[in-house]
């Protein structure tokens, strides 16, 4: 399994930003599509995360700013996030796992200027 992640960048607070996480490969081990994100100094957290099901989880920072959603045409997972605060600012990986699997995008920084 690949991830390719895009988008990204420099925002200032209060913005949005989009990103996108492509999967190929053999995807049918696969049950989890997320993103999660790593602050300087800081471990890696959850960010938010679509099941197979539907189904949607967001860590409690940045729930009703930040939207999960499917491009199932595209194998694809988009993070719409908005109303953007400096806090914000990590880099974020894309991430797929399945049973006894896990699988890690490249990170892309996301910055959000006060």
């Amino acid at each position: 399994v690949q991830l390719q992640a895009s988008g990204g960048g420099l925002v200032q607070a209060g913005g949005s930003l989009r990103l996108s996480c492509a999967a190929s490969g053999n995807l049918v081990s696969i049950n989890s599509l997320g993103w999660y994100r790593q602050a300087a100094g800081k471990v890696r957290e959850l960010v938010a995360v679509l099941s197979g099901t539907g189904a949607t989880d967001y860590a409690d920072s940045v729930k009703g700013r930040f939207t999960i959603s499917p491009d199932n045409y595209k194998n694809t997972v988009n993070l719409q996030m908005d109303s953007l605060k400096p806090e914000d600012t990590a880099v974020y990986y894309c991430n797929a796992q399945g049973d006894s699997v896990e699988y890690w995008g490249q990170g892309t920084l996301v910055t959000v200027s006060s």
